[in-house]
């Protein structure tokens, strides 16, 4: 494929995963869903199963407000209005992990709303740097695979699993080379780098680092064009359609990301087992030395200088927020974000945004003005 196939492959893909999951299915791979953030896809992987992104979609919610106040994440929301309405159905298991108060009604709701699929919990401890929160790591994730052996008809090994370490850890290099290619060639546009993400999402691993591979031979071919205002982007979400339209129509360059469902995820890989230890041990260190996530325990605000620092390594000209509505730990972040970027001098607009949202004209005026600072 040339590199303008590649990209429609990535769009097919990022827009209609239902024909994937199908294929997955068809092929004899039980499909396991994985709600935000940081589900242990390397455990469901060795397992012999496909693990596939369940982050919404941009729908109306009719069902799901049965179940959820009108003020709550619409990610949530939109994740069980799909599975009620049976757009998951055939896949053998939905694993949401606890890290925030949204995602944990969102296991409950599930078990009353969507009966055919079951759900297994992920819980993560929130202090999870000493021992004690190691274990309690460890604990969930073996949990975790009891409950797949159950619901997918499984068995673990973590010899499997070692293998399905590599298969990730080169995934996420694979990620983190093509945001900073990207970064360098502003003819890749919000829209494409978005569904470069988003694709990755729902794919096997390694199939997908293939074409990611096979996309930055041909970006580093050619010759960057002239640069547009660069930005950093930091939010859960960033795959709106319009929203990214707008961001290419007013000529912003994406020079780096904070977001959940972009880089954030592929900052840290799980490191070699040292001494006696088990790939799962190792698995569980991958977790233990995550940071800078708004969802994440932080009692020192690392990740506000994280940005900050990030944006002036990725000579960004001003920093956008854009803010998934009724997320409460972005929320909590957003006011010392902005007062960090005040203090060095660095533009900063937040943009709310919601699964349900059809007018983005807001979100143009916010992006106008922010070209306006610049």
């Amino acid at each position: 494929m040339n590199k303008k196939e590649l990209f429609e492959k990535f769009h097919e893909i990022a827009t209609h995963p239902e024909t994937l999951m199908k294929r997955y299915i068809d092929e004899g791979k039980p499909v396991v869903l994985v709600a935000p953030v940081y589900t242990p896809e390397e455990i469901i992987h060795s397992m012999g199963c496909v693990p596939m992104g369940a982050w919404g979609a941009d729908i109306q919610l009719n069902e799901a407000k049965r179940y959820f106040p009108a003020f709550i994440c619409s990610i949530v929301q939109s994740i069980l209005e799909l599975g009620m309405k049976g757009v998951y159905k055939g896949a053998s298991a939905l694993v949401v992990p606890s890290l925030c108060d949204s995602l944990k009604c969102l296991g409950e709701n599930w078990k009353y709303g969507v009966k055919d699929i079951p759900f297994i919990p992920m819980t993560y401890p929130q202090n999870r740097k000493p021992g004690y929160g190691h274990a309690f790591t460890k604990a969930g994730y073996e949990r975790l695979i009891s409950d797949l052996e159950k619901a997918a008809g499984k068995t673990f090994d973590d010899g499997a699993l070692g293998e399905s370490i590599r298969v990730y850890n080169d995934h996420n290099q694979a990620m983190r080379d093509f945001a900073t290619i990207a970064s360098k060639h502003p003819e890749v546009s919000a829209s494409e780098r978005s569904d470069v993400f988003k694709s990755a999402t729902f794919m096997e691993k390694s199939e997908h680092t293939k074409l990611v591979r096979e996309l930055i031979a041909y970006i580093t071919e050619e010759e960057p064009a002239k640069s547009g205002t660069r930005i950093l982007i930091s939010g859960i979400l960033a795959d709106s359609p319009a929203l990214n339209d707008i961001i290419d129509e007013l000529g912003f360059t994406i020079a780096a990301d904070d977001v959940a469902a972009q880089s954030r995820q592929y900052t840290v890989d799980a490191p070699d087992k040292a001494g006696n230890e088990s790939n799962l041990d190792a698995l569980v260190n991958k977790f233990c030395n995550m940071d800078n996530c708004s969802v994440l325990y932080d009692p020192d605000k690392k990740r506000v200088n994280m940005i900050t620092n990030k944006a002036a390594f990725a000579e960004a000209q001003g920093v956008v927020v854009i803010l998934t509505k009724f997320c409460d730990p972005e929320e909590f972040d957003y006011p010392l974000i902005k007062k960090a970027c005040d203090e060095r001098g660095l533009p900063c607009v937040l943009i709310e945004v919601d699964r349900q949202m059809e007018n983005m004209e807001q979100a143009r005026t916010m992006l106008q003005a922010l070209k306006e600072m610049i």
